[in-house]
This record gives structure tokens, C-alpha cells and sequence, in this order.
């Protein structure tokens, strides 16, 4: 078998674990958790459930009450709860789909699933606000055998064990150094670096491995930032600072990461994501684009598919992977029926939080090296 064909065979074979659901003799129950006006329902995990054969929605939470019917009729007509906790208990579905955008409430919803006997749980990105948070729920997860996945999509396509293939067969010559961007619109800065830094940098790491030190610089509008222009941020973050960031990590395997971010500087058309720059091209990872993968070299660039470098995509059903989080929740049942951790789990979900957050604990060591793992696991600004 040549290297391509080896390239073709490796990440379908990849797809064909990822497709692999939970065979029951009945499908597992679902809870949808939102909140209209805190987060909504993300990017669709709340009605992805009702076309995976093997699960079913049951109910719905929701603390606003016109949103809450408006979901209920969406979704079926799941029984509709006005709090979380109560469905969670009186319900206790097989899986609870943590679907607010703003992470003030992760931590909350997380803990009452865990502790309702859930099996799994999908969440939203970002995963909690703190690292101190993060901790809790790893070990939570670990002790109650709970497989938690996180939905930074693009972790589940399974173009990445071609790119990782590609990668480790030299393909883009010696990889020097990854880079991370923002979708730098209005967002640009510190709450771009929470909300859309995140996509980023949990493709990075796969890369590069953990990081170990971060130095980062932080502006606004051009010049250096100070405690005075630390303020809450929008989505439940909490305290963010700056409007512009280029941070720089050191990593275990000596590859430099890098991220940038900078308000109102998106143009359409131009994607955010990882870019994996080696001596002799570049592999482009665009979030949320179809294809994930392009490769840049001599001068020419190619996409990447799970079928090779230039090749058409085999998978038919490729977008309903990525953008509509169907390779996220068949990789959760499979983790489930497995007993094992999704592809992007809590400690993934951890690490991807002590990124954003050891930012801000450089800038607040007035924008000294600091190393990682953080020392101090609750908010760098608080």
C-alpha cells in the first residue's frame, strides 16, 4: 500500500469509529437544557438529538417562559420544565445537552446532570469560566464514570487523522510553529479570544502537544492596556481586557504556539482557525469551514479530505459531521457504549481554558512569561 492509499484506508477507518452509535434495545433519553435570553441553544445541539435514530428527546428546561414554548414545539413536544433541576430529577434522562452559549451557568447545569446519574453530556463552548471549575468537573466525570463532550465541533472531523498523517509524513517539511486567530470581529481581543480562541487552540494542541509557559501582549486601541480597561465580559466570561492580543506559548514539544486577535479587522471570506507552518508549506485548519483542511505549497494550494491530498470527499455525509455536530454526538454514544473519553472530553476541555486564561495571568504579571500548568486556578483579572 502506497502512502496515500495508507493516508485514505487510516481516516476512513477513523470515520467508520466515529460513525459507530450506541446499539440498545431502546434509544437513550435526552434532556435539552437552555436559557432564552443567557446563551439560547448554541449552534443546534438542542435538535440534533431528533435525527440520531438512537436517542430521543424527552424534555426541555428553560427559565424564560416564552422561550421555553418555543423550544418544547421545536424539539416535538418534550415535556418542558421551567427549571433544569427539576427535569433532570424527575426525568433523569440517559443524556443531558447543555445548550446555553453563556458559561455562567455551565459549572450549575454540569454538576446537577452529573449529579442526576446522567450517562454523557454535550455542552457548549466555552467549558466553565475558571480553572478551579474545570478541576471540579474532571474529577466529577472521572469519579461518576460521566462522559462529558464538549462542542468545539471541529475536534470530532475526521479529516484530522489525514492532516496528522500528513503532517508526521513530512508533508510540510519540519513543523515550526502553530498559529492561532480570532475571527477578530467586533469580538476581537479578550472576548475573541474566549468565545472563538478556544476552536483554535483545541485543534492546535494536537499538534503541539501542552503548553508550559505563556507570555502575551494585550492592547487597547493601540496601546498598552492597564488594570483600568479590565471589564466584564459579554456571554458570561467574566472579566476579559484588551481589544488586541498576540500571545506566544511554549509547548512540551518545542513547537511554538501562537495567538493574535484584533478587533474589527475580519473580512468576509476569511476564516479563523490553526494554520500548521513547516519549512516547506502550510496546513490550514479553517473552523467551520467545508473543507477543514487546505494545503499551501509551491505556490499552489490543494484541500485535504479524508480521501488524500486534491482528492474529492468521500464521506457523503461530511457536513452533518462537522457543522452539524453529528460526528460530535455519534464519537459521545460511541464513548458512552465504550466507556471511554469522547475525542474532545474535560481535560481537553480544561486545557483549552487554561489557554485563554493564562493570557490574562501574563498580562496581569505585567506581561511576564508565566508558566503552566496555572499556579492559581480561579480568574487571572478577578
Amino acid at each position: 500500500m502506497n502512502r496515500r492509499d495508507f493516508l485514505h484506508a487510516s481516516a476512513l477507518a477513523f470515520s467508520a469509529s466515529l460513525l459507530r452509535a450506541q446499539s440498545a434495545d431502546r434509544p437513550l433519553t435526552v434532556g435539552v437544557i437552555g436559557h432564552t435570553g443567557q446563551g439560547n441553544y448554541g449552534h443546534g445541539e438542542d435538535a440534533v438529538w431528533l435525527k440520531i435514530p438512537q436517542t430521543k428527546i424527552v424534555a426541555v428546561a428553560d427559565a424564560d417562559p416564552k422561550g421555553l414554548a418555543n423550544e418544547a414545539k421545536k424539539l416535538g413536544g418534550a415535556k418542558a420544565f421551567a427549571d433544569y433541576r427539576q427535569m433532570l430529577a424527575e426525568v433523569r434522562p440517559d443524556i443531558a445537552a447543555i445548550c446555553a452559549r453563556h458559561i455562567h451557568e455551565h459549572r450549575d447545569m454540569i454538576v446537577a446532570a452529573v449529579e442526576a446519574g446522567v450517562k454523557g453530556i454535550y455542552i457548549e463552548k466555552p467549558f466553565v469560566r475558571t480553572l478551579a471549575e474545570a478541576d471540579e468537573i474532571v474529577k466529577l466525570c472521572a469519579e461518576k464514570g460521566v462522559r462529558l463532550a464538549i462542542a468545539h465541533r471541529n475536534r470530532y472531523h475526521p479529516v484530522l487523522e489525514t492532516v496528522k498523517q500528513l503532517v508526521a509524513a513530512g508533508e510540510i517539511g519540519e513543523l515550526k510553529e502553530v498559529r492561532v486567530r480570532g475571527k477578530q470581529d467586533q469580538r476581537g481581543g479578550g472576548l475573541d479570544l474566549w468565545v472563538l480562541g478556544g476552536h483554535g487552540f483545541n485543534l492546535a494542541t494536537i499538534f503541539t502537544g501542552p503548553a508550559i509557559s505563556c507570555e502575551a501582549t494585550v492592547l487597547v486601541e493601540g496601546r498598552p492596556a492597564t488594570k483600568a480597561d479590565i471589564h466584564p465580559g459579554d456571554e458570561g466570561v467574566g472579566l476579559i481586557v484588551g481589544d488586541e492580543i498576540h500571545a506566544r506559548y511554549e509547548t512540551k514539544s518545542g513547537i511554538p504556539l501562537y495567538f493574535d486577535s484584533k478587533k474589527g479587522t475580519w473580512s468576509k471570506g476569511m476564516p479563523f482557525g490553526a494554520r500548521l507552518v513547516g519549512t516547506k508549506g502550510v496546513i490550514s485548519l479553517q473552523v467551520d469551514e467545508e473543507p477543514l483542511a487546505v494545503l499551501e505549497r509551491d505556490g499552489i494550494k490543494l484541500w485535504v479530505t479524508t480521501g488524500g491530498v486534491g482528492k474529492p470527499e468521500p464521506i457523503k455525509d461530511i457536513k452533518l459531521i462537522n457543522s452539524e455536530h453529528h460526528g460530535a454526538v455519534r464519537d459521545l454514544l460511541a464513548a458512552i457504549s465504550e466507556k471511554r473519553e469522547p475525542l474532545c472530553g474535560p481535560e481537553a476541555g480544561r486545557e483549552t481554558i487554561e489557554l485563554t486564561l493564562a493570557v490574562f495571568a501574563s498580562f496581569a504579571a505585567g506581561g511576564k512569561k508565566i508558566a503552566l500548568p496555572l499556579a492559581d486556578r480561579q480568574h487571572p483579572l478577578r
